[in-house]
């Protein structure tokens, strides 16, 4: 029996309330297209917050995983697992990083990438070293440590304890980062555009400055690319803009295209402070996740996404700019890529409902920013499409201004 929004919104009381969930229930998807258990069909330009890259139901993953899962699910890291050495090459070969570890999300990936930074002072005689810097406004998960990581506190009320050996500084601010930058500290961590923070590219010589400085103090960079990645900016990897490499960096959301992976990525002579004990997962690296991100990567490799993200992403903002460019409350279009933010001066939330009853699917970062995040197969006709409902959706909640 197929039930309707209504009565899967009232059978939904044994779920935890993690959530501000529309009261919508999400039973199909083709490509850039959702459609609710009512019959009513939504154009995805929140991607599941930036998963779905290759759209939904790609052919190539769903029968990669139909055929993974008739041969083997799970036997745990104890043994090698061929599709996890796999894509493991394939993201060494096009990240110029040397190892990688496998995990089950962006939050683990934050976790580890944590640890292995720490590990890698203690490795090397610095055991003093294990505080790690990050950004204001900065977003790296929920797990404790991944939290406390995230240098917003509306995330982290409630929870405390947190984790000690964190600090954060401000986005720019060389000086400040200089100052924090004492005899204890093993990483900086940092997004190159903050997503959660709402859709902010951190400027490029701050990035160069930030890799200059911990060069100098031979301090680890991690970046995290969990939401950046997997070519949504216009590059396999957002850091490839800013001119730097990290020594460790994370993946997750559209490495399998929907199907939960996390991954962390080192240069060797960080990655060798990982030993045998020191971290692991039991189902990080199973096979059918694997087996569906190398179908997702081989997508992307072969149809080239990051150039179509970085040709679509200039259509969209330029669309944008174009209808909405004089709205009297419209603050700024900005991202890169595919990965877009309107920034209003007040009324996010309300624009977002908006933009759900016409059928179109955005989702709301930093409080004031609509974030727009389609799948990388996403065509011009239809983001022509996603701006006029949208613009469609501001009239409704500012009127006719």
């Amino acid at each position: 029996m197929t039930l309707s929004n209504e009565e899967v919104v009232a059978h939904s009381g044994a779920l935890m309330h993690t959530y501000s969930r529309w009261p919508v229930a999400m039973v199909r998807g083709e490509g850039v297209w959702l459609w609710d258990a009512d019959g009513n069909q939504y154009l995805d330009f929140a991607a599941g917050i930036a998963v779905a890259i290759l759209g939904h139901s790609h052919p190539a993953v769903a029968e990669a995983i139909a055929d993974q899962a008739r041969t083997l699910l799970h036997c745990s890291n104890l043994f090698y697992i061929p599709q996890q050495v796999e894509l493991a090459n394939w993201l060494v070969k096009h990240s110029a990083m040397d190892q990688v570890f496998f995990c089950n999300s962006g939050a683990e990936a934050s976790e580890a990438a944590i640890k292995l930074a720490r590990r890698w002072a203690y490795h090397n005689g610095m055991p003093e070293r294990s505080t790690v810097i990050t950004l204001e406004h900065s977003f790296h998960g929920r797990t404790l440590g991944a939290l406390t990581a995230t240098a917003q506190p509306k995330y982290q009320e409630g929870f405390g304890p947190l984790l000690g050996g964190v600090r954060h500084v401000p986005v720019g601010d060389v000086k400040a980062l200089e100052e924090a930058l004492d005899g204890t500290v093993c990483a900086v961590m940092m997004e190159m555009v903050q997503g959660e923070g709402g859709v902010m590219p951190v400027p490029t010589d701050y990035v160069q400055e930030v890799r200059a400085l911990c060069d100098r103090r031979n301090v680890l960079l991690v970046i995290d690319e969990v939401q950046t990645g997997m070519g949504r900016t216009g590059t396999f990897f957002a850091y490839e803009q800013f001119g730097v490499q990290p020594d460790i960096c994370t993946l997750a959301k559209g490495l399998a295209n929907g199907v939960p992976v996390g991954a962390v990525l080192a240069k060797r002579r960080v990655a060798e402070a990982f030993v045998p004990g020191s971290h692991g997962s039991t189902f990080g690296g199973n096979p059918l996740a694997m087996r569906a991100a190398l179908a997702t990567v081989e997508v992307v490799e072969k149809e080239r996404l990051w150039e179509k993200a970085a040709r679509r992403g200039a259509y969209l903002r330029g669309r944008l700019a174009n209808a909405l460019g004089n709205h009297p409350h419209l603050r700024e279009i900005r991202g890169m890529g595919l990965m877009l933010g309107v920034v209003l001066d007040e009324g996010a939330s309300q624009v977002a409902e908006a933009c759900l009853k016409r059928g179109l699917l955005v989702t709301v970062a930093g409080g004031t920013t609509i974030r727009l995040l389609p799948p990388l197969i996403v065509e011009e006709p239809e983001i022509d499409m996603a701006v006029e409902r949208l613009t469609a959706a501001l009239d409704d909640v500012f009127g006719r201004e």
